[in-house]
């Protein structure tokens, strides 16, 4: 069975498993559109009291949000269900389940407990980027930069979920961690040049969630260096790259529930 064949019939499972409940994607829809709302508002409360801050108007700032609630959108769907779902299978002894399953053990885990529904609310982030982006004039280059930049962020929160369920196999209860990247993630909802001292440097360098959201939007704007750009994307990497060592010695350590 093909990569791409595997993937088409885990998605494929889990939007067949939704769908029983249509009337849910409609009650997510609206959601997804009222949290968006209750999202942005602070934004333009804070910009009605001064045409700027630290160097963003408020239609770039919006960049900054979509991005947060695209990436919200798919902590949500794919990120979050499965995080839990490993922790369980541990816990209870099923992972050997797993493992016996014919396709790579981390692909599998990140993708079995997707809940399509929460994808809503990436579209609602794609349309308030949009917006923005015809705000600020952003054009063809900019955009592709700025796609670009988004899906390095999106592998660098993969990856950093990656490793809090490799720890699964060593603590076992480390379910509560995913509070740790949510609260993190929360922070990037505005531009990381707001904030200053240690938390800007958590926000860069410890936990980046500014690759999510801010640098993205600096994209938009045209400000973007190519250097720092590539930087970002060679982070990313590097997360990947440091995700999968962690997953494939975690699984060295992991001892069967039948042995």
């Amino acid at each position: 069975m093909s990569l791409g064949v595997s993937i088409a019939a885990l998605m494929r499972a889990s939007l067949l498993t939704t769908m029983r409940y249509r009337a849910s994607f409609v009650g997510e829809a609206v959601m997804a559109v009222a949290w968006a709302a209750w999202t942005t508002a602070p934004l333009f409360v804070v910009f009605d009291q001064a045409p700027t801050l630290a160097g963003w108007t408020a239609d770039e700032a919006l960049a900054v949000v979509g991005f947060f609630i695209i990436a919200q959108g798919v902590l949500e769907a794919l990120v979050d269900p499965n995080l839990r779902a490993v922790v369980e299978h541990v816990r209870q002894g099923t992972f050997d389940f797993v493992l016996l399953k014919p396709l790579d053990a981390q692909l599998y885990v990140s993708l079995h407990r997707t809940e399509p529904l929460k994808l809503v609310h990436c579209l609602v982030g794609i349309g308030v980027v949009g917006y923005a982006a015809d705000a600020v004039n952003a054009g063809p280059v900019e955009l592709l930069s700025a796609t670009l930049l988004m899906l390095a962020g999106l592998t660098l929160l993969h990856s950093l979920w990656t490793v809090v369920v490799s720890s699964a196999f060593f603590f076992v209860k480390v379910d509560n961690l995913s509070w740790l990247i949510r609260a993190g993630l929360d922070a990037g909802r505005w531009p990381v040049s707001l904030y200053r001292g240690l938390v800007r440097f958590v926000l860069t360098f410890v936990l980046p969630i500014g690759l999510v959201t801010t640098y993205p939007a600096l994209a938009l704007r045209g400000e973007l260096k190519p250097s720092t750009g590539l930087g970002a994307m060679v982070i990313a990497v590097i997360f990947a790259g440091v995700a999968r060592i962690a997953w494939t010695q975690s699984l060295r350590r992991y001892s069967s529930a039948s042995s």
